[in-house]
């Protein structure tokens, strides 16, 4: 499926890792991913914002492959940072996870999450194109 991902010169070029638009063409199911934590799949948390922000992608990566989705098909992430930890830590853990796709973002520093040994969250939407059989369902 073909995203068109977009930046008008006649706004700043983005200041980071996003699009300022991500369009996703007709017949598209969007695919909703809750805020995802640093949480290891044995329900461990790691201690370091390196650590978290790895694995919170790496989960956002698992959860699109169950889908049979990569993260090209991302379309809007929205990322809680809690202030006063490397927000570097998380690009780098992004970069690794996601490549040069550049998806819709936000980014926000907050002063805690629900837990306090957690340091980061990313929620996202993907999408990905209907099957033939179910553009003929619907």
């Amino acid at each position: 499926m073909s995203l068109t991902l977009t930046n008008p010169s006649d706004v700043h070029a983005p200041l980071g890792l996003y699009s300022h638009t991500v369009s996703v063409p007709e017949g598209t199911e969007l695919l909703f991913i809750s805020g995802q934590l640093g949480v290891r799949p044995d329900g461990s948390t790691p201690t370091s914002i390196e650590e978290q922000a790895d694995q919170v992608f790496s989960n956002i990566v698992a959860l699109l492959r169950a889908h049979g989705l990569g993260p090209t098909d991302l379309i809007k992430l929205t990322t809680f940072m809690v202030a006063g930890h490397d927000g570097d830590a998380v690009r780098a853990a992004r970069l690794k996870h996601l490549g040069s796709h550049r998806p819709a973002s936000t980014a926000v520093f907050v002063s805690q999450l629900v837990d306090p040994a957690w340091f980061v969250e990313v929620d996202a939407i993907a999408s990905k194109r209907r099957s033939v059989a179910a553009e003929r369902a619907a």
